[in-house]
């Protein structure tokens, strides 16, 4: 005999009722209707979207190396796990963990916020805490290139350097309806310790093979220079292969290598990021929804 017990009486007559009703619908000739939903689906790297009318693809770290533009939207929130590594021909490969925390501002204006740890000679430690801000100057198309400024204070860690600023001042742009590139000119001071500084050119291009794949190539040029030692500056020159993989539309993981070609720095290079956004338009902005910016507005 089999027993019910009370909680179980309600689910009996549910299903029940289902079968019931299939069986009705089947002397009628026709079957209960079944409504399947999918995930949101990614939409095309172009698109543009959000208040800007930039590209999707913005709004997704595209360049570990290479910023482009702001990623957030005013008042959305996107966190990002850094792993980079360096390996070198006459030392231990050094590994540095970046937890990042972005947020969008009003008028094109981006926080963002890094707490560091490194690995280094079999030690683990406090690297550096940072604070970014980056002000596109135009909302996208508006001016060519969307030029964007940057500037990051860091504080180091003091036993293994000094306070550093850095500037920026970003490029980005798509071509044709797959391509993408970014160009950033960087100058970065010490502001104690040795009072290093460093003039470098990182740019990347890629293409978007699916909406959720896309490959390219990324390299970085230095020149540091240490006070007192302006005569013996450390150049290099490092390229390499770059991907990204969008797992889902709020997800990123980015995967970069770059190989050191010249006898200084570190022989490779390379960055693992993942990144979530907690919110973002993703929808593209119809003729109802967003209108062009004038030459006035900036």
């Amino acid at each position: 005999m089999i027993k019910l017990n009370l909680p179980s009486l309600p689910l009996v007559a549910f299903t029940l009722g289902l079968g019931l009703n299939a069986l009705g619908a089947a002397e009628q000739g026709t079957l209960p209707t079944v409504t399947a939903s999918a995930p949101d689906a990614l939409i095309a790297p172009d698109t543009l979207v959000g208040p800007y009318n930039q590209p999707e693809w913005t709004e997704h770290r595209r360049f570990p190396f290479t910023r482009v533009y702001v990623q957030q939207e005013p008042w959305q929130i996107g966190v990002e796990q850094w792993w980079r590594a360096r390996t070198y021909n006459d030392k231990d490969t050094a590994h540095r963990f970046i937890e990042e925390l972005e947020i969008g501002l009003p008028h094109r204006l981006q926080l963002d916020l890094y707490y560091n740890w490194a690995h280094t000679e079999g030690k683990t430690h406090f690297d550096e805490f940072a604070v970014e801000l980056r002000w596109a100057l135009a909302d996208w198309g508006q001016i060519p290139f969307n030029p964007t400024l940057y500037i990051e204070y860091a504080f180091v860690n003091g036993d293994y350097g000094g306070d550093t600023l850095e500037s920026k001042i970003l490029f980005g742009d798509t071509i044709g309806k797959n391509w993408q590139w970014g160009l950033n000119f960087i100058f970065e001071t010490e502001v104690s310790h040795e009072l290093a500084k460093e003039v470098a050119i990182a740019g990347g291009i890629g293409y978007s093979i699916t909406p959720t794949f896309s490959a390219g190539l990324e390299f970085q040029w230095k020149r540091e220079t240490v006070a007192g030692e302006r005569s013996n500056p450390e150049v290099q020159f490092n390229i390499g292969p770059s991907i990204q993989w969008r797992l889902s539309k709020n997800t990123h993981l980015d995967l970069v290598a770059l190989f050191g070609r010249t006898n200084q720095g570190p022989r490779v290079e390379s960055l693992v990021v993942f990144g979530y956004d907690f919110g973002g338009s993703g929808e593209s902005k119809g003729d109802n929804h967003y209108t062009p910016t004038t030459g006035k507005r900036f």
